[in-house]
């Protein structure tokens, strides 16, 4: 089975995915089962704490994360911080997105120098989050690691969605290197453009 975002014609299969589903609040946790659900995931792991899913992600391969950003002990900001710097490859690679219910630039910019692939506001809605799904699996940020920082490249904002999918802002940038539309300027023609010139007023 497989699931379409609504406002485009990309499609995700998700029938051999493994969820991880991380929330101290069942109900939310049943909600967001149901999503997945929706979207044909057949197996689903649902956590009510950070500490448990740090267990399970420890003896299985997970495909995708999803963890609220408030939990008592571990909160996801800590879960995602563990996942990233403590986890060897390739578990730290794991897409996750952090769940979270103020949408506030603070609680952005936490989740996204903690690591987390993805910032996604409660309530959630099966539309939103699946554009975020299709955005990840076409997703061309580079993952860094260094002394401060381990996750996906955070300059999202410059770089927009991926090609073909939508909201991609006209000035937004791409690592995809496409075919060259004409030859290469001989190095001459370039010294030219560079050239000083009279201008005639």
């Amino acid at each position: 089975m497989s699931a379409a975002a609504s406002s485009s014609n990309a499609r995700v299969n998700l029938e051999h995915s493994t969820v991880l589903l991380i929330d101290d609040n069942s109900k939310s946790l049943d909600m967001l089962s149901s999503i997945f659900h929706g979207f044909g995931v057949r197996e689903q792991i649902k956590c009510e704490n950070a500490l448990e899913a740090a267990e399970i992600v420890k003896r299985k391969a997970i495909d995708l994360i999803l963890v609220d950003c408030s939990m008592p002990e571990m909160d996801g900001y800590d879960f995602t911080r563990w996942l990233r710097r403590e986890m060897p490859a390739p578990a730290r690679y794991t897409p996750l997105i952090m769940l979270t219910g103020h949408a506030a630039q603070s609680s952005v910019q936490k989740s996204r120098d903690c690591g987390a692939s993805f910032v996604v506001a409660k309530p959630l809605t099966p539309s939103v989050l699946l554009r975020r799904i299709l955005w990840l699996g076409n997703d061309e940020r580079e993952f860094v690691e260094s002394e401060n920082y381990v996750g996906p490249d955070r300059r999202v904002r410059n770089f927009g969605p991926p090609l073909g999918l939508p909201g991609r802002r006209a000035g937004d940038l791409s690592t995809h290197v496409g075919e060259p539309a004409e030859a290469n300027m001989d190095q001459a023609d370039i010294d030219m453009l560079m050239k000083p010139r009279r201008v005639s007023l």
